[in-house]
């Protein structure tokens, strides 16, 4: 097989979640649409275009969507009723006046809980679509309380039937490419220690290690939302977050003393044992990832151990033969910061390691059940 073909075909095995994503989306939208022309809905389209915005990546976030869709749908078409019913607005002048009363108050409402994001939408179109339809008002609020119902248990259906993708596996796959980027950024600031590294390599590492922490944050909390209604079996994500977000603390202390390299005497004795140290921590690293998306047992942490246990003898030999005495006071800062940084490190890699057992002793107990 040729190099293209394999590139091709990596590609759409990297991406097969959006693709499962499309193909939920046009289902459910066919379903929509034929279930509400065989209930002879009025409107149908407000039944597919619901079911295509339930229908999310993930079905903890579908079912997110859902509740939300749903609440807001049914509190503006309930206040948007009663305001059409309470005021009549024949004339341009009063529509406009009952616009801006049922609008606001409801425009408000969904500022202090984004779940009634949709109600001043659906007030709107329970206002307004009566005066195209020549229905009443109480008729039109039925009828987008019914479209949207059934556009939004339709996507739901969709999202739990067709190629369903668990928030729980887009957490790991969203956790291990971070632990990559982690590892990539500990690789190149570990080496700036003897080369020096421009502050905005600094700022493009620690940048997009900030863009997956927020990918996954967003992921992690839909991932719960399915583990506490047994949607799907895992640990809690907190514990993996918390430590990845550590990880990236530790990666910000020693970005801070690579953008100065330090002094050629201090290099040459610690030289081996950084390089040391930054192998086996990316090898570390990248073990974990790999362990995290098979689900399997982590790593071993022995050569890291040994590699930090070498660098650390390495400083305290410099110290007691007086070498850091005449240094800079800020290059003695960055010295020693990188080395309570690789404390630091150890501390969470031994946290890391005990997420990565978690969730490899969660897929056992998971096939124990489905043997039994």
């Amino acid at each position: 097989m040729s190099g293209g073909w394999r590139r091709g075909i990596g590609w759409l095995a990297a991406r097969r979640a959006q693709f499962a994503l499309g193909l939920r989306v046009m289902t459910a939208a066919l379903a929509a649409l034929s279930v509400a022309l065989a209930l002879r809905l009025p409107l149908p389209l407000w039944a597919v275009l619901t079911a295509v915005i339930v229908t999310q990546m993930s079905v903890g976030r579908s079912i997110k969507v859902t509740t939300d869709y749903l609440i807001g749908t049914i509190g503006g078409a309930i206040y948007g009723g009663v305001i059409a019913v309470l005021f009549p607005h024949a004339s341009e002048l009063a529509l406009l006046a009952v616009l801006a009363l049922a609008v606001a108050p409801l425009a408000v409402v969904a500022a202090i809980n984004p779940s009634f994001n949709v109600a001043p939408v659906t007030a709107i179109i329970v206002l307004l679509l009566p005066s195209m339809t020549h229905s009443s008002p109480l008729e039109s609020a039925i009828d987008r309380v019914i479209e949207v119902a059934v556009g939004a248990f339709v996507g739901l259906a969709v999202s739990f039937a067709v190629l369903p993708s668990r928030a729980h596996n887009l957490a790991i796959s969203a956790a291990a490419r971070m632990l990559d980027q982690i590892a990539v950024a500990l690789d190149e600031l570990l080496k700036g220690l003897a080369q020096g590294l421009d502050s905005e390599t600094l700022h493009r590492l620690q940048d997009g290690i900030g863009e997956a922490l927020v990918g996954l944050n967003g992921v992690a909390v839909e991932a719960e939302r399915e583990r506490v209604a047994r949607l799907a079996v895992g640990p809690d994500t907190g514990p993996l977050l918390r430590t990845l977000l550590r990880l990236r603390h530790d990666l910000v202390m020693i970005g801070r003393a690579t953008v100065v390299r330090l002094p050629e005497d201090l290099q040459s004795r610690l030289g081996a044992a950084q390089t040391e140290v930054r192998l086996t921590a990316v090898a570390y690293l990248r073990g974990s990832k790999a362990a995290l998306v098979r689900r399997a047992a982590p790593p071993p942490l022995d050569d890291f151990e040994q590699a930090l246990r070498g660098y650390t003898e390495a400083v305290s030999l410099l110290r007691r033969e007086g070498r850091t005495r005449d240094l800079p006071v800020d290059v003695i800062e960055r010295f020693f910061m990188v080395g309570f940084a690789l404390e630091q490190l150890h501390q969470n890699f031994i946290d890391l390691r005990r997420c990565v057992t978690s969730w490899s002793g969660a897929q056992r107990a998971s096939f124990g059940r489905s043997a039994a």
